[in-house]
């Protein structure tokens, strides 16, 4: 279900779609059972290529997105992102999972395999296998879980990928349906093939792609929100030449580090801690402090 009032922020960089206000008794409706939200995953829930100055750890994301719109409905609801960059399945596992059960949330995303099928040994079926597990584990707190699909990545330097991931999406809707949780599914979300759905890096979503699938996973909760739907304006058409300096400059400043790390066993999240760790509440743009609907 999809529901609107105000437009989504400048920032997003997109066109909004026509859609009928929410009436008076729609957005009462807003309110929903979740008082406590816990994300878990790696720089896709941190918020990476969402720069903003005024989120905690400098990064907004889809999920901050999605708990400014939760606590609208909710005066007492808390969100906290245990997400760090970087990090592979089995490392949420075991750093994210625990920590999180302890915060008692009665919401929980999940987005995790995508750094592990990026490697040349990432099996998307040993993975949700092992991904299995881990929502078991989140489920039989009686928490509502959310499990992220992988986004269609045809048109990304991420291609190369693209059948283990339509292969570990279908896995994950087997785990999904065994354990009652919810797939927010981004394969379906057709918008975030266009360019403009991703970051300078080609590797992360912008503020627009982010915005676009705080959106969906809104809808996969049923819950009224705020969100215009936005689509990508068409870029101008570019040169050759302009296409192919653009291209040296993304390998100089992103692609060749991201090769350099993976050769030094490095990792774009060593160092960095979960940017919320704790529960605590979020205000979204319009919302002053002290307000929570």
């Amino acid at each position: 279900m999809t529901s609107s009032a105000t437009p989504a922020p400048d920032q997003d960089d997109g066109e909004p779609l026509s859609r009928a206000p929410l009436t008076e008794p729609e957005q009462s409706a807003g309110a929903h059972p979740w008082h406590r939200f816990v994300a878990l995953g790696d720089s896709f829930t941190e918020g990476i290529g969402d720069p903003d100055p005024g989120s905690t750890g400098g990064h907004r994301g889809w999920a901050d997105r999605v708990a400014e719109e939760l606590a609208r409905g909710q005066e007492d609801f808390a969100y906290a992102n245990l997400a760090v960059r970087g990090r592979l399945l089995q490392q949420i596992a075991d750093q994210q999972v625990e920590p999180a059960l302890a915060l008692q949330p009665d919401l929980v995303t999940i987005s995790a395999g995508g750094n592990d099928l990026l490697r040349p040994g990432g099996d998307p079926d040993l993975l949700a296998t092992k991904l299995d597990g881990v929502v078991a584990r989140l489920a039989d707190s009686g928490a509502t879980v959310v499990i992220l699909t992988g986004p269609d990545v045809r048109e990304t330097v991420l291609g190369s990928i693209r059948s283990k991931t339509a292969i570990y999406n279908e896995n994950l809707r087997t785990v999904a349906a065994r354990h009652e949780a919810l797939i927010g599914d981004m394969w379906a979300v057709r918008q975030l093939v266009h360019p403009q759905m991703w970051a300078p890096d080609r590797l992360h979503f912008s503020p627009l792609g982010h915005h676009t699938i705080a959106l969906m996973v809104l809808d996969t909760l049923a819950v009224p929100h705020t969100l215009d739907p936005l689509e990508p304006t068409e870029p101008s058409p570019r040169s050759w030449r302009t296409a192919r300096v653009e291209d040296l400059v993304w390998a100089r400043e992103y692609f060749v580090p991201w090769v350099l790390r993976r050769l030094r066993n490095q990792s774009s999240g060593d160092g960095v801690i979960a940017k919320r760790p704790e529960p605590a509440p979020i205000f979204g743009p319009g919302m002053p402090p002290g307000t929570a609907s």
